[in-house]
């Protein structure tokens, strides 16, 4: 019978099915209680039903399979421990997705189906200073609260601060590894000329490496908090970033030096994407008696019209930009809180994920 602890029990055409930690199914004649058929998966089995002949088993992981003449096939993939934080689009319209499940995960928008996974690493280490909150039990190096792409590289951010760098084309492989920050990584970016990735880490530094050679071009300090979105100017020669202590600093490319004046200095600058929170364009998607904390990922949409949060009560929010003063368009569907919001290509779809709900939703501009 079993090993381990069962989970799900059905019973249907006349036979009871069983699932359990094993990642068994057995069919039981109920007649004379033996087993007759056993099915084996590859994670604990939680539910299961049956009908004509097919078999439906939902797994801890995630997965619901389809049992058939003897075949499986997976109909839903899903993260499946922690939280749910990375979110990008690649060159081809693929979205990617990384949590603390050590899974990184791709999804065709058009069909809405699952593509691939890839693990975040094989590395077991821990965060050499602060680590990220979560209810995961693997290593630090396992989690990733952030993965972004270009038309050639993929970049994987773990909890233990290091980067894994893998080319588009085979993301099974780790090509360079990048070791520089002393915590875990939250945000990431490559620029528009695909010629730097910068990386924004919670030991307060925003690390800028070469992707001719991945090495490190320079760091760029002195926020007083950790970093939390960063955004490059259209033509590659600058960065802004915001820190948890709600500063906006300027940073030159390639010296990495501090622009004291960056405000006044940059204000006709172009900027290639909209994530930082605490710009001027951005004053007005804080409600009344707000910190600000609440919000967790801001968006701006590629024809410069629409500002896109994602917040603590679960909300996706869809601002005119810029927002000085607005209500907005609220949409709910997530059942946790909201950790990043990202306009698609064209602006065509809004793509959300939820922390705990470990679920990536689409969103259709009508």
């Amino acid at each position: 019978m079993h090993k381990g602890f069962i989970c799900a029990l059905r019973f249907a055409d006349g036979k009871l099915f069983s699932g359990a930690k094993d990642g068994k199914v057995n069919c039981i004649n109920v007649g004379d209680c033996t087993v007759q058929n056993c099915i084996e998966f590859p994670s604990l089995i939680r539910a299961i039903d049956c009908c004509n002949g097919k078999l439906v088993v939902g797994q801890r992981d995630g997965t619901i399979t389809c049992h058939e003449n003897g075949t499986n096939t997976d109909i839903m993939k899903s993260h499946s421990d922690g939280e749910v934080w990375g979110l990008d689009q690649c060159a081809d319209g693929t979205i990617v997705t990384s949590g603390d499940d050590n899974k990184v995960m791709f999804w065709n928008p058009d069909n809405r189906k699952h593509c691939k996974t890839v693990k975040v690493t094989d590395r077991r280490e821990k965060s050499r200073r602060g680590r990220a909150s979560t209810l995961s039990k693997l290593p630090d190096s396992q989690c990733s609260r952030s993965v972004c792409t270009n038309d050639q590289w993929l970049a994987i951010a773990g909890n233990d601060g290091a980067v894994s760098i893998r080319q588009c084309s085979a993301p099974d492989t780790e090509c360079h590894l990048l070791k520089d920050s002393t915590e875990w990584i939250e945000v990431m970016a490559f620029s528009p000329d695909n010629q730097y990735l910068a990386v924004g880490s919670h030991d307060n530094t925003v690390y800028v490496y070469r992707t001719s050679d991945w090495g490190l071009q320079g760091k760029c300090t002195g926020h007083s908090s950790y970093i939390m979105a960063l955004d490059w100017c259209c033509h590659s020669k600058f960065i802004r970033s915001n820190c948890g202590a709600y500063e906006l600093l300027f940073f030159e490319v390639p010296s990495c030096q501090q622009d004291p004046s960056g405000r006044s200095n940059l204000k006709n600058t172009e900027w290639a994407t909209v994530t930082c929170k605490f710009l001027w364009q951005t004053t007005g998607i804080y409600p009344s008696g707000t910190d600000g904390t609440h919000v967790n990922s801001v968006s701006g949409s590629c024809d410069k019209m629409f500002l896109a949060t994602g917040d603590d009560y679960g909300l996706v929010n869809i601002f005119n930009d810029p927002c000085i003063k607005a209500m907005p368009r609220s949409y709910r569907g997530h059942s946790e809180h909201v950790v990043r919001v990202l306009w698609g290509q064209n602006d065509a779809r809004l793509f959300s994920v939820g922390g705990y709900d470990q679920t990536l939703m689409q969103w259709k501009k009508c």
